[in-house]
C-alpha cells in the first residue's frame, strides 16, 4: 500500500506492507474509539517526477503490463512527468484539506514508485544546496 501524507508545503510518500483494507479498518476503529468523524472517499492524487530520472522509462514499461487502471502517467512539460494514482482520501470530513491518500497496486509497482519518489527527493535536495 502507498500512503501519501499531504502537508502545507509538500507531501510524503510511504510504502507500507499493510493491506489497504486493514489500514482503513484500523482507522475506522480508531475514529470510533476517540469519537472522531471519518470520511473515506474514492478519488485520485498526483505528484511530479523529473522526466530524466533514471527508472522512469522502466516505470512506463511496467505500467503497460500491470496496474494501468490504478496508475496513469502524463508528461507535464519538458522537465516533469505527472503520476496520477486511483485510491482513497481519508480525512475527518468531506471538507477537510488535511488527510491522507492511500492506494494499493502490485507490490513491485508500489516499491518502484516509492524508490523513484525517494530518488527525486534526493535530487531535489542536492539542487537546492
Amino acid at each position: 500500500m502507498l500512503k501519501l501524507t499531504y502537508t502545507e508545503t509538500s507531501f510524503y510518500l510511504e510504502c507500507l506492507s499493510q493491506l489497504l483494507e486493514e489500514w482503513v479498518a484500523q482507522r475506522v476503529i480508531l475514529a470510533l474509539r476517540v469519537c472522531q468523524n471519518l470520511h473515506v472517499e474514492p478519488t485520485t492524487a498526483s505528484f511530479l517526477l523529473p522526466v530524466d530520472l533514471p527508472g522512469v522509462e522502466v516505470l512506463h514499461n511496467q505500467l503497460k503490463r500491470d496496474d494501468r487502471e490504478i496508475v496513469a502517467l502524463a508528461v507535464c512539460d519538458t522537465e516533469y512527468l505527472e503520476v496520477t494514482l486511483q485510491g482513497f482520501w481519508v480525512s475527518s470530513s468531506s471538507e477537510d484539506v488535511r488527510g491522507v491518500f492511500v492506494t494499493a497496486m502490485s507490490d513491485r509497482t508500489e516499491l518502484f514508485l516509492h524508490k523513484l519518489w525517494q530518488e527525486a527527493q534526493k535530487s531535489a535536495s542536492i539542487l537546492t544546496e
